[in-house]
């Protein structure tokens, strides 16, 4: 799954990878239910985190 992407994506390729709107993508990360860390002002995602996000809400 995501074999495109990088291992660790920003909030640009979780957009991608969810297919959803920029202010949900914050949203999500902020609520804390797609884990993530925050390295300066950037935010870095595990695409590991995004898979156990998809597999909890399906």
């Amino acid at each position: 799954m995501f074999e495109n992407f990088p291992d660790v994506v920003g909030i640009d390729d979780l957009r991608k990878m969810l297919g959803i709107g920029r202010n949900k993508a914050y949203e999500l990360v902020n609520a804390e239910k797609v884990k993530s860390i925050r390295i300066g002002k950037q935010i870095k995602i595990a695409k590991t985190w995004v898979i156990d996000y998809i597999q909890s809400v399906g």
